[in-house]
C-alpha cells in the first residue's frame, strides 16, 4: 500500500510540473527562415537578415512559449538606414493574437536610432512607446530582452528596463496570458512611416541592408495548448519567473527605468490626447512600476 501511495504521489507531482524549456541551442536548432531565404542565413549561433529592393527577410522560432525570458543580441544597420525597420518580437497567431514588440526604426546618418515598443492583446495594439538609444547600436551587439510573466512584461536593453506593462486584468484591462507566442525577427522596408513619419524614404543606393543577430536564448515555458496556461503560471519553484523577485522591479531597476524615460523617451501613447480624442486608455492611469 505504501508503494502504491508513493507512486500516486509521483504521478500527482509530475502532472503539475510545468513544461519548462531552457533554449540554449544555437539559431540553427531553434529558428528557421520564413521568407527572403535567398539572401538571409542561419549559421550556428548567428542569424543574418538582409534587405534589398527585391525582398526583405525574416525568421521565427520553431516552438511557442508562455512566460519566461527571451533575449537576443542584435547589431543594427550602420550608416543611412532611413525607412528600414528591424523587428524582434513575440506573437501568437490569428485575428485575436497577442504580441510584444521591439522595433528598431532606421535613421538618417548621424541621427539616433529609435526603438518602438508595443503590445497587442486580443488583436488590439495602439500601445506604442518610443525611445532613442543612448549608445550606437550599430558598433557592436547589444542585448534586447523581453521578460514576460503573469504579473508584468518588462522590456530590457542591456539589462536596463525601458518599459513595464503590468497585469490589471482584474480591472478590465487585457493582458497576454492565455496564448503561446513564437519569437520572430524580420528586416523590411517601411518608408511610408518608419522615419519621421514617412518623410524620409529608403535610399536603395545603400542596399543591401544587413542586420546581425547572435545568441538567441529562451528561458521559458514551452507552450502545448490551453492546458499549458495553469502549468506555466503556477507559483512553483521551477517557474522562476513567477517568484517574488520578478513580480516587481527592484529599487535599482526603478531608478534606471525613470532615468531612461526621463532622458530618452520620445513618444508615449498615454500622452497622445489628440490620437485618442481625449479618451486615454485605462491602463495609462495605473502604476507601471
Amino acid at each position: 500500500m505504501a508503494k502504491f501511495e508513493k507512486l500516486l504521489a509521483v504521478i500527482f507531482i509530475c502532472a503539475f510540473i510545468p513544461n519548462i524549456i531552457h533554449v540554449k541551442a544555437n539559431f540553427t536548432k531553434s529558428m528557421y527562415l520564413t521568407w527572403g531565404v535567398q539572401h538571409a542565413s542561419i549559421i550556428g549561433e548567428d542569424l543574418h537578415l538582409v534587405l534589398d529592393k527585391s525582398s526583405g527577410s525574416a525568421a521565427r522560432s520553431k516552438r511557442s512559449f508562455l512566460f519566461g525570458s527571451i533575449e537576443m543580441l542584435i547589431k543594427l544597420i550602420p550608416g543611412n538606414s532611413a525607412g528600414v525597420v528591424t523587428a524582434y518580437y513575440l506573437s501568437s497567431e490569428g485575428s485575436q493574437h497577442d504580441e510584444i514588440d521591439f522595433e528598431f526604426l532606421g535613421n538618417s546618418t548621424g541621427q539616433p536610432y529609435t526603438v518602438n515598443t508595443n503590445i497587442y492583446t486580443q488583436g488590439k495594439g495602439n500601445k506604442e512607446q518610443q525611445f532613442h538609444l543612448w549608445f550606437d547600436p550599430t558598433a557592436d551587439f547589444h542585448n534586447y530582452t523581453i521578460h514576460w510573466n503573469p504579473t508584468e512584461i518588462v522590456w530590457y536593453v542591456d539589462s536596463m528596463p525601458i518599459r513595464v506593462f503590468r497585469n490589471y486584468e482584474n480591472e478590465g484591462i487585457s493582458y497576454p496570458n492565455k496564448q503561446g507566442m513564437r519569437v520572430y525577427t524580420s528586416l523590411w522596408n517601411a518608408d511610408d512611416w518608419a522615419t519621421r513619419g514617412g518623410l524620409v524614404k529608403t535610399d536603395w543606393s545603400n542596399a543591401p541592408f544587413k542586420v546581425d543577430f547572435h545568441r538567441f536564448r529562451a528561458r521559458a515555458c514551452k507552450w502545448n495548448g490551453p492546458a499549458t496556461i495553469n502549468q506555466c503560471a503556477a507559483n512553483v519553484k521551477a517557474n522562476w519567473w513567477t517568484s517574488s523577485k520578478y513580480k516587481q522591479l527592484s529599487y535599482g531597476n526603478i531608478r534606471q527605468l525613470i532615468w531612461v524615460r526621463k532622458n530618452f523617451m520620445t513618444y508615449d501613447y498615454c500622452k497622445d490626447y489628440k490620437r485618442f480624442n481625449g479618451h486615454i486608455p485605462h491602463e495609462c492611469f495605473k502604476t507601471q512600476l
